[in-house]
């Protein structure tokens, strides 16, 4: 007896709680705000030590820094890629976005010719290795040389892909 007087109870704070989740849910999301500006500037900073670090040849350095970089444009993306989506690029930010594209893509493909390169002089060196060790040598730096220089490569087209994020989230830098 005493249940049923609990009963209409409990399905009011139900319906209640059911209710208010489905408010919440269709809330708009929070707009972009001074937190979202201190990530961006952050990035851009990381995005532009990468590539200073890169060009001096501090390959580990470039690589962690442009992998942080990606972690807070990957942030931004999630948080403020409603209002981004709102804001339409201007011709010539579409302009920057196809070059850095074709750059991207470009080092990537030869990263991956070097790479193939790379692998085939190792193949070689591996066969040559009893008979001629000497060429055996040659082949083997050649092939170490070629992976760094693809690994470089790698990372200056992931910094041009970011230079895209960059652009697009220009907006919380302003």
């Amino acid at each position: 007896m005493i249940r049923l007087r609990f009963v209409p109870m409990i399905l009011g704070v139900l319906l209640v709680l059911g209710l208010g989740g489905a408010a919440l849910a269709q809330q708009p999301p929070a707009k972009c705000g001074p937190d979202h500006a201190i990530l961006y500037k952050r990035a851009v900073k990381l995005l532009d030590n990468a590539e200073k670090k890169l060009t001096a040849g501090y390959t580990a350095e470039a690589k962690s820094q442009a992998k942080e970089a990606n972690s807070l444009f990957t942030i931004l993306q999630k948080e403020c890629g409603p209002q981004q989506a709102e804001r339409a690029l201007t011709d010539r930010e579409i302009q920057q976005e196809a070059i850095n594209q074709k750059l991207a893509a470009d080092e990537l493909a030869q990263a991956e010719r070097l790479i193939k390169s790379a692998e085939e002089k190792q193949q070689k060196a591996v066969k040559l290795e009893t008979t001629q060790p000497d060429v055996y040598v040659k082949l083997q730096r050649e092939a170490k040389a070629g992976f760094e220089q693809a690994h470089k490569r790698s990372i200056k087209s992931e910094i041009y892909a970011l230079r895209n994020q960059q652009m697009v989230f220009g907006f919380l830098g302003r």
